[in-house]
């Protein structure tokens, strides 16, 4: 909080105080002042509303949330596009898919199955040093598929703090060197925060960012990215990116030698007896979650024959429906979930997709994405490889210090225009674009999973400056060789050219 001169705090930063000006300047020059040829007229309003709320998302000038809100006030009285459709883009299919998710995590969360899941797996890797790392990154990857990142970093940080914690008593005790401690925390610390934004990228569900580019895709050209196509390419993506990680965190950025940690064992027994037999409210949670990790799998292939028509938002909401059905027989009169635990969903993130998805609209149908698309015909003749790796390159940084919400958002309709004035496919530079904004590993302002190992008080700024410059530029390499030769044979289509279907 910044401080006046008498001593009392702002109630700005000097960064949102320069955003509050800038959005509405930039906004109203753009309007009214800035000649731009060849665009309509309400693609100038969507461009100059753009501009404010990318202005004010950047800045964090007011909540990033309240700020998606701004479309639904611009468009409309700028003459960019109509209320209704604005606030269509609110209440798209893909919102509910992730209101359903985000149900079904509330109740693994509230009768601690994701507590025991990620005992199981830590206990089942090993105990020295290297291989405790790997149990976390696996743990917090598999939790992180299914519930949120910041739940599952919030959740993993203090059993890694209680190990780090047995491992300096022990250290004391016998007069061995700190250093060791001190790297082995650090080491743990980062690989919960590594691996839940890695863990994300595997399903649909797994980040918000995932369903960002499918609700966009759907919107822009009609094309449904199922659960189970998503995963085909997420879930390879993020076991290689695991794997490079967790080799880059034990042998080159804490060369930690494979020794046994003491006390480790016995402190994950102790976190299984206090989670105590396996409830039947855990059994009931699970078995729910199953059974719709699966319809989702198998959907394309196998549920549609019985049941035309169904779809994964469909599936999500039967999910987290069921769960209001069936009761926890430990507590009389209570069910798996409540609505009181319902309440508590993250409705700022939903207005966050509403609002990307709003300027989604605008700049399909303004006419603001082929005339962005025009604007960029300089790119022409460039390597392809190269345009994709400078895409990656970008959100990478960029999310570094914006909300990977917004930044994908606000990219993947200027990328769909891009597209056009290349004459290549869509996916490649958007699917580049929603993987790199989830892989802003330097800073604890980029993604709430670093800020909660920040926290930790384990981690100094250069610690994790330091060590995730190199994972971004690790994560930037991958990417880019992924998405451009990868992808193209699991999704089927060809990446130097835009399909006619998509025009």
């Amino acid at each position: 909080m910044e401080k006046q001169e008498n001593g009392t705090s702002s109630a700005f930063s000097a960064k949102q105080k320069l955003g509050l000006i800038l959005g509405p300047a930039l906004f109203l020059g753009v309007l009214f002042f800035v000649p731009l040829d060849g665009l309509s007229a309400s693609g100038r309003a969507v461009l100059a509303s753009t501009l404010w709320v990318a202005t004010w998302w950047i800045t964090e000038a007011i909540p990033i949330s309240a700020t998606a809100l701004l479309p639904i006030v611009l468009f409309p009285l700028s003459g960019g596009l109509d209320l209704r459709s604005t606030t269509e883009a609110y209440g798209q299919p893909m919102i509910f898919l992730f209101v359903g998710g985000f149900m079904l995590a509330m109740a693994i969360e509230k009768w601690d199955l994701h507590k025991r899941i990620a005992m199981n797996v830590i206990k089942a890797v090993g105990a020295n040093s290297s291989r405790i790392i790997l149990g976390f990154m696996v743990a917090t990857a598999l939790l992180s598929m299914w519930i949120s990142n910041t739940a599952t970093s919030l959740m993993m940080m203090p059993i890694g703090l209680a190990i780090v914690t047995q491992l300096a008593e022990f250290v004391n005790h016998k007069g061995g060197e700190t250093a060791q401690v001190s790297h082995f925390g650090k080491a743990l610390m980062l690989s919960i925060a590594y691996s839940a934004s890695i863990g994300g990228m595997a399903t649909l569900i797994g980040t918000p960012t995932n369903m960002v580019f499918s609700a966009v895709v759907q919107q822009t050209y009609g094309v449904e990215v199922s659960f189970a196509k998503w995963m085909l390419f997420g879930l390879p993506v993020s076991l290689l990116l695991l794997g490079i990680c967790w080799v880059y965190l034990v042998r080159f950025a804490f060369k930690l030698q494979n020794q046994s940690i003491p006390g480790v064992e016995a402190e994950i027994d102790r976190q299984l007896i206090v989670l105590g037999p396996m409830s039947p409210e855990e059994k009931r949670v699970l078995v729910v979650f199953g059974l719709t990790a699966f319809s989702w799998i198998t959907r394309s292939t196998l549920l549609s024959r019985f049941i035309p028509g169904i779809n994964d938002t469909i599936i999500a909401v039967i999910g987290a429906l069921v769960l209001f059905l069936i009761p926890a027989p430990s507590r009389p009169g209570a069910r798996l979930l409540d609505w009181e635990s319902a309440v508590k969903l993250p409705w700022g993130i939903v207005l966050l997709f509403g609002g990307g998805l709003a300027l989604a609209a605008g700049f399909t149908e303004s006419g603001l994405a082929p005339w962005i698309g025009k604007q960029l015909n300089l790119l022409d003749g460039i390597a392809l490889i190269l345009i994709l790796g400078f895409v990656v390159c970008s959100v990478n940084f960029l999310t570094e210090i914006t909300s990977n919400v917004a930044t994908a958002s606000m990219m993947l309709p200027i990328l769909a225009a891009l597209a056009v004035t290349l004459d290549v496919h869509p996916f490649g530079l958007m699917i580049g674009a929603c993987f790199a904004a989830s892989c802003a590993f330097m800073l604890p302002v980029a993604t709430p999973p670093n800020a909660v190992v920040f926290g930790s008080g384990v981690l100094e700024m250069k610690d994790m400056v330091r060590t995730g410059i190199w994972m971004n530029l690790i994560s930037i390499v991958v990417l880019t060789i992924l998405v451009y030769y990868l992808l193209p044979l699991i999704w089927g289509f060809e990446m130097s050219t835009f399909p006619e279907g998509l025009k």
